[in-house]
């Protein structure tokens, strides 16, 4: 299996909206696109996968070092020698990478956010870095599409927030802001035990509101000339606005089950944006 081979095969198994809309890019963007993200499974993985923080943190570092072989034309994982061999490493620069692993790292040290503000680094560095990298593989000619797609990797982040609450839970993590759900009168072990209630509901509209507006932000901001470009990106907003829509649609029930939305209708939504971007 060369690397990429093992990228496709890593992203295809995540089943995620993001392998749907690459399928729009021509070969050299997918390749680039692909093994960009496989990078993002394997560092999210070590966190999801490891029960010991020790070895967590291990992982992580050795992904940090990895990423300087990389960046120095010597790398060692299949995933890095698929970047490394498209224009993935020469589009995306090794302190966004970096910036990346401490948002991983960054879930390895804190469970709880005491507010958004909190929680908008770890957004930032776990999102809106991984929406920048993408706009410049996909290629932009306005900087401005930067902001746009910072603005989109946010609401990403937002909408799986809200998707993930039960199972972020079973791990002991909660991404809500804690003044927030002080605000609701929602306690964190009621969120912890899976507990459904109005006052949760009326929480959760509440972050639904902010990833919409989020959405809305990102999309005000992408720059005309470079919608085109672009088109993957608004595919995948297609996709989770879809998602983030059904989740309200079921009253946010969330604490116990996933909701996602049918392959089929990935496809659909993934090729109506970008034909029409």
């Amino acid at each position: 299996m060369n690397p990429n081979e093992y990228c496709r095969e890593k992203a295809a198994a995540s089943g995620s909206s993001f392998y749907y809309s690459f399928r729009v890019l021509k070969p050299a963007t997918r390749d680039a696109i692909t093994a960009f993200y496989a990078l993002c499974r394997e560092l999210d993985d070590v966190v999801d996968e490891c029960s010991d923080t020790n070895v967590a943190r291990l992982k992580l570092a050795w992904w940090r070092n990895e990423i300087g072989n990389l960046y120095h034309g010597e790398p060692r994982h299949p995933v890095t020698q698929a970047m490394h061999g498209s224009i993935a490493s020469q589009t995306i620069s090794r302190e966004w990478l970096e910036e990346i692993v401490d948002g991983m790292e960054m879930d390895l040290d804190q469970h709880r956010y005491p507010d958004y503000k909190t929680l908008s680094l770890y957004c930032h560095r776990a999102a809106g870095i991984v929406g920048q990298a993408a706009a410049a593989i996909f290629g932009y000619r306005n900087h401005e599409t930067l902001k746009y797609a910072h603005e989109l990797g946010l609401a990403f982040q937002l909408t799986n927030i809200i998707r993930d609450v039960g199972e972020d839970a079973m791990r002991g993590r909660i991404y809500l802001p804690q003044n927030e759900l002080d605000q609701f009168k929602v306690t964190p072990p009621e969120i912890l035990q899976r507990q459904y209630s109005e006052r949760f509901q009326a929480l959760m509209q509440f972050q639904y509101e902010r990833a919409v507006q989020a959405y809305e932000r990102a999309l005000t901001w992408l720059p005309s000339e470079d919608r085109k470009s672009q088109r993957a990106g608004l595919a995948m907003a297609a996709i989770y606005r879809a998602l983030l829509e059904e989740i309200r649609r079921d009253n946010f029930r969330v604490l116990d089950q996933k909701i996602s939305l049918p392959p089929v209708r990935k496809f659909w939504l993934a090729w109506k944006a970008a034909t029409f971007a």
